[in-house]
């Protein structure tokens, strides 16, 4: 079999070393990750200085393009991710709206710098919202080129109106835990398939370049 990476961004609020459920569920993946033999990095976007914008670089101070690469050197993105007011942290917009950019960096075939690659989601929060926040992000993943696997997606959500945090449990739950395998697995099986046969390109997009 084939050694995988990925890169997983924690896209919590909590900057370095604050405790945080979305990194407590996102080592969770990460662990059953290994156990298929991929290898990882987690990178709390929190901590770099991400610009605003729709461009790969934008300019003097900008961290995105160096976790561009770390990204687009890897099988596998898993996106760790806060509910907030039923919808997505502001940090997993701002990952989305940088990988825009992929539109426009098409190869001579037509194929996005992400095509080949699977993305996966780690979900947390205090309220429900859980399946609205993954439609967001499966949709703004899937147009920027990634592949979603089936159940691509592990969750937890606490009871309504209630303060208990993910990391503040003593136990995973056993439904989480049964679900971060199951994401794990399939991403990763669709992960190496990928690798090895990754998606045809548009041969008009070639002779269109060379007209």
């Amino acid at each position: 079999m084939s050694e995988l990476t990925a890169t997983l961004l924690n896209c919590t609020l909590k900057p370095s070393p604050a405790p945080s459920s979305c990194d407590l569920l996102l080592s969770q993946v990460m662990s059953e990750l290994a156990k298929h033999g991929v290898t990882g990095t987690v990178i709390r976007m929190v901590d770099h200085d991400v610009k605003p914008g729709v461009t790969s670089d934008e300019g003097e101070g900008d961290d995105w393009p160096a976790i561009r690469h770390k990204i687009l050197s890897s099988d596998i993105l898993i996106m760790g991710v806060l509910i907030w007011i039923g919808h997505p942290s502001s940090l997993a917009q701002r990952v989305l709206e940088r990988m825009d950019a992929f539109l426009s960096e098409a190869d001579d075939q037509g194929r996005f710098p992400s095509y080949g690659r699977v993305a996966g989601l780690a979900v947390v929060g205090n309220e429900d919202g859980a399946h609205h926040v993954t439609a967001e992000l499966y949709q703004g993943l899937a147009d920027v080129g990634f592949t979603i696997p089936a159940n691509g997606v592990t969750y937890w959500v606490g009871r309504a109106m209630q303060s208990t945090d993910y990391n503040d449990l003593d136990e995973t739950p056993q439904e989480t835990d049964r679900t971060t395998k199951m994401m794990t697995r399939n991403t990763v099986h669709l992960a190496r398939w990928l690798k090895a046969n990754n998606y045809p390109g548009d041969p008009e997009a070639e002779m269109e370049k060379d007209q």
